[in-house]
């Protein structure tokens, strides 16, 4: 099993939905960085469970506490170890599904493959997993804005067929995005999705969407072409987080249908003597490496697989069975995505940025 992304600023996770704890190791952190749990508990307050009534009821604090790789509130330089105890299991809610793969979900392929698996939750597959990334990418959050000034955001920009206007250049904070529970800073149609949701919800059902990202103040020179471009690994981490089912860069499926002198980003002379474009049809990225603009991309989540509606399915035996999932589930991920996107964001950027200090050093 492949745990561990990065390849300076390396993140491996542990853990699983239902066991006793979830975490991260942290490799290739930099010496002398202030650090504090407290640098690392907004991100995970903002993807935890019990948020409102439209998430999982799951009643977990998710406290972080660092158990290595600091002293006096400052980084070493060694391993930072970070754990999360779960404190809401119930392992008992998910007896009946033991030998029901649920549709669309990682119960069949993972047994499959391992011959083995946590029936409790989804174990590794669950999105409980993502805690450890979260946690990591706060960190990689924090240096990257004390040393550049970088600023990630990531909101929701459709939910199911409701769509927000475009606000990738509107410069957007996170009090913002936060100011409503669906995480959408388009009001009007933050309303609309959040109705829906609940809808939703109250017929034992679940909906998807898309979120947004944007990343400003991003290093000119970041990426490593040709396999490991930044938008590659950028889409790599997003896809690897639970329930993604898609990833475009800038003007990504539409820029397709338009002309390259609609879509070419033509050169200028920016503020501070920087040379910018004028467009930013790229996304933030051309031949693979970071131009100065903002990075903007945008992942689409499925409908969470677990539901309480009553499916028709099969038992592992290949026996008709009607499964009615018990257990407590979001209807719609999106919202508790957020803070993940952005710190996988992070993540990405970070080891970017150590692989190119090399280069210049």
């Amino acid at each position: 099993m492949s745990s561990t992304i990065g390849t300076l600023y390396k993140v491996s996770t542990f853990g699983e939905s239902h066991g006793k704890a979830v975490g991260a190791i942290v490799d290739g952190c930099p010496a002398n960085l202030e650090l504090s749990e407290t640098d690392i508990q907004p991100q995970l307050s903002r993807r935890r469970p019990g948020q409102s009534d439209m998430t999982t009821p799951r009643d977990e604090a998710d406290q972080v506490t660092i158990l290595s790789g600091t002293e006096f509130g400052k980084t070493l330089g060694t391993p930072i170890g970070l754990m999360v105890n779960n404190r809401d299991q119930r392992p008992g809610d998910y007896g009946e599904m033991s030998n029901v793969p649920r549709p669309s979900h990682a119960d069949f392929t993972y047994q499959m493959k391992y011959g083995n698996r946590a029936s409790s939750g989804g174990g590794r597959s669950s999105a409980r997993e993502t805690i450890g990334r979260v946690a990591a990418g706060a960190i990689a959050e924090k240096w990257l804005k004390e040393q550049f000034g970088t600023r990630i955001v990531s909101w929701v920009s459709s939910v199911g067929d409701i769509g927000a206007r475009d606000m990738s250049t509107e410069g957007l904070t996170r009090e913002q995005i936060d100011a409503n529970i669906i995480r959408c800073p388009d009001e009007a149609a933050a309303a609309r999705m959040i109705e829906l949701v609940k809808a939703v919800r109250d017929r034992k059902d679940s909906v998807g969407g898309v979120l947004t990202c944007v990343a400003e103040h991003v290093p000119v020179g970041l990426g490593e072409p040709v396999f490991e471009r930044m938008e590659a690994k950028l889409a790599q981490a997003m896809l690897s987080i639970p329930a993604t089912k898609g990833f475009e860069i800038g003007s990504g499926f539409n820029g397709a249908k338009m002309f390259g002198s609609q879509h070419n980003d033509p050169f200028e002379l920016k503020a501070g003597g920087r040379l910018g474009t004028s467009t930013n049809h790229s996304g933030g990225v051309q031949g693979g490496i970071s131009n100065g603009e903002p990075i903007v991309f945008r992942i689409a989540f499925k409908p969470p697989a677990t539901i309480g509606l009553a499916q028709e399915t099969s038992t592992f035996e290949g026996e008709a069975t009607t499964l009615e999932a018990k257990g407590r589930h979001d209807p719609c991920v999106v919202p508790r995505a957020v803070p993940i996107v952005e710190t996988m964001t992070a993540l990405v950027l970070m080891d970017f940025v150590l692989r190119q200090s090399y280069r210049n050093a």
